[in-house]
């Protein structure tokens, strides 16, 4: 990952020595660093680390997307996008958002997963409902005020997940353009999840679907 190499760099020049290569006595701790943690994350993401099966290459073909609409804060923005890249995904994010891209707790929660999944950034909700109009696809939001749970829910490909903002949800508009709403149920009295949460938890069964649809076709 192109990360590495600068951050074995930066980690020689850290300490005051001189600047350029570390000595081979360093690069072979850093590279054995990097392959402990890739290791791990092997053993605890495994849907990370496998490359798709044959039976899900017509899911990836026309792949879910997650729309952030006006995300107001920077590490769950992160973590949706993190999300987004582990499962084949593209997200979307509908602006203003409450930070900048460059935000360090962004950067720090997306990690180096943020180059590995395709964004489309859309100026204000007009422009992303034109694009969604445009490209004739569904618009699934998630919400409290949800009629159908989502575990009963029937997704298709090319569905476009949405998630509204941490403080305010969706306007109005948004709730009357969707052409589905739906919740997740959870155990009373507690309100409801954090919003990266319930992104993962919609975009893991709607992957989850998908490809048992696919595997059944095979």
């Amino acid at each position: 990952m192109a990360l590495e190499p600068s951050f074995a760099a930066i980690s020689h020049r850290s300490f005051g020595l001189s600047i350029g290569p570390p000595p081979a006595r360093e690069q072979r701790v850093a590279a054995a660093c990097v392959g402990h943690r890739r290791a791990c994350e092997s053993r605890l993401f495994p849907f990370c680390a496998q490359a798709p099966k044959r039976a899900d290459m017509a899911v990836i073909s026309a792949p879910l997307t997650l729309a952030l609409f006006e995300p107001d804060i920077a590490q769950n923005a992160g973590a949706m996008l993190r999300t987004c890249a582990c499962l084949g995904a593209r997200a979307a994010i509908v602006e203003p958002a409450g930070f900048p891209v460059s935000d360090r707790h962004f950067r720090r929660a997306g990690m180096d997963y943020l180059g590995h999944v395709a964004i489309d950034r859309h100026v204000s909700w007009a422009a992303f409902a034109d694009w969604k109009r445009a490209g004739g696809r569904r618009l699934v939001l998630l919400t409290t005020r949800g009629g159908t749970d989502l575990w009963d829910f029937m997704f298709r490909a090319g569905d476009i997940i949405m998630v509204g903002r941490e403080s305010a949800g969706v306007p109005e508009a948004v709730h009357e353009a969707a052409d589905a709403e739906i919740r997740i149920a959870i155990a009373p009295p507690l309100r409801s999840l954090n919003v990266s949460v319930a992104a993962a938890l919609a975009l893991g069964e709607a992957t989850r679907q998908l490809r048992r649809g696919t595997s059944e076709l095979a």
